[in-house]
């Protein structure tokens, strides 16, 4: 009964304090608590930690061994002050216990405290335990108290203690696990030794592992982070792969995706970006377009043209010119010129400058739509703002000319050649005209 409250109670601790400790594993309970800690014949101590090699220890008396029990009455009804109580009733004649009965006194007056959420009495409580010697601490009480009072330090952040008494229970402790040296990482990390942590760690890792065992994710979340501090990428890399096989959150798609691009591996992060899309890891702005221009230089142009339709429908992307813009090259760039239409068109009136008029323009001339490629070009025009007007006076009188506006074609022209960009093109274009315009009035006669 009390070890189940225990492990209840300190279970809720680390639920709160682990929200202050980001990267930081809760610590695993193995709070020693009576029978646990020996209070019932044959007054056998706790077996948490398995078979210890044993030690000869006073026994405990009959009269000692009620009091204690009137303790464990209060403590199974949770009520701490009357169990305090008869703690204190108890410690009043303690000259008279001996060593192990004084162990047992204390280590109820731990649990208690611990339950009243008064930790550092806790501590200093069970620290008495340690006091007693070993001549009067079964091995297993012992053990068990060092990891106690190593537990409650982590919980109350004094790390340095936790690790101190981490240390001291591992000298001693013949069952120690991967989580025993997980906690003691975290311990070290909140230290600022990171390289203490990351061997830990990696020890704790490696432990599961060669078990066959899935090592717990917020252990490869604090391995990744350390060797991300190391700048370690390629190691970064590999725990992130275990994480995206393990725990696959659409987050850890992201940063593989990251980490495959830091190593060059270009087509591995696109397909991790992909998959991070899929997942709907991906919901803003940035991170949608930056998925469009992955595609669009992967030369899947029309996904990533699906992927800036989607959110801007979706209104994760904002419908501006920029976005529209974009949104218009991606359909051209798939030679899905009739979609890139209206978006370049919606886009152009939206910009304060002539050049998205001046490309639809170019895209109508192309498209063997000469009306339309003459009223983009006028509205260019008078936006104005243009960064190439030549070229934009080449569509206009390659327009003109195919409507047989012969004589604005030639002023559109004569424009565009005033730029030396264009001037031997124009040339060109003028003597075609005026040839074409001298042959039908040939015709004409």
């Amino acid at each position: 009964m009390i070890m189940t409250t225990v492990t209840k109670s300190l279970s809720r601790l680390v639920l709160r304090t682990s929200v202050a400790l980001p990267l930081v594993l809760a610590p695993a309970v193995s709070v020693t608590v009576l029978e646990a800690a020996g209070v019932s014949a044959p007054f056998a101590q706790a077996e948490a930690q398995g078979e210890q090699k044993t030690r000869k220890v006073p026994a405990m008396r009959e009269n000692v061994f009620k009091k204690l029990g009137a303790v464990q009455e209060a403590a199974d009804a949770q009520n701490w002050p009357a169990a305090l109580a008869a703690l204190k009733e108890m410690e009043a004649g303690k000259d008279k216990y001996n060593g192990y009965e004084i162990a047992q006194m204390y280590y109820f007056y731990g649990f208690v405290y611990f339950q009243m959420e008064r930790y550092n009495d806790a501590i200093a409580n069970y620290k008495k335990v340690l006091q007693q010697g070993e001549s009067n601490l079964p091995v297993a009480l012992e053990v068990g108290t060092l990891f106690t009072v190593a537990q409650l330090y982590f919980v109350t952040e004094n790390y340095k203690e936790a690790v101190n008494y981490l240390n001291k229970w591992f000298a001693v402790s013949d069952r120690i696990t991967a989580d025993s040296y997980a906690l003691r990482a975290q311990a070290y990390y909140q230290l600022g030794d990171n390289n203490k942590a990351l061997a830990d760690m990696n020890q704790a890792v490696s432990m599961y592992e060669k078990e066959g065992k899935v090592p717990k994710e917020p252990w490869f979340g604090l391995q990744r982070f350390l060797y991300y501090e190391k700048n370690d990428y390629k190691q970064v890399t590999n725990i992130l792969e275990k994480l995206v096989k393990h725990y696959p959150k659409g987050e850890y798609y992201k940063q593989l995706a990251g980490m495959y691009g830091e190593l060059k591996r270009e087509d591995d992060m696109l397909h991790m970006m992909e998959a991070a899309y899929l997942a709907g890891a991906l919901q803003k702005e940035k991170e949608l377009l930056n998925m469009a221009y992955l595609f669009m230089g992967a030369e899947m142009p029309y996904k990533g043209a699906k992927v800036i339709d989607k959110g801007i429908k979706e209104k994760k992307i904002p419908r501006t010119s920029k976005n529209l813009e974009t949104l218009a090259q991606a359909y051209q760039m798939a030679q899905e010129l009739q979609k890139s239409i209206p978006e370049l068109e919606a886009a152009a009136s939206m910009s304060d400058k002539g050049d998205l008029y001046s490309r639809l323009a170019g895209i109508y001339l192309d498209l063997d739509k000469n009306k339309e490629a003459v009223d983009m070009g006028a509205k260019a025009l008078k936006k104005g703002d243009i960064k190439r007007p030549d070229q934009l006076y080449i569509v206009l009188g390659m327009a003109n000319a195919n409507l047989k506006k012969y004589d604005t074609a030639l002023k559109n022209f004569k424009e565009a050649k005033k730029d030396k960009r264009s001037e031997k093109f124009a040339s060109q274009w003028i003597t075609f005209v005026e040839n074409e315009a001298e042959r039908e009035r040939q015709l004409a006669m």
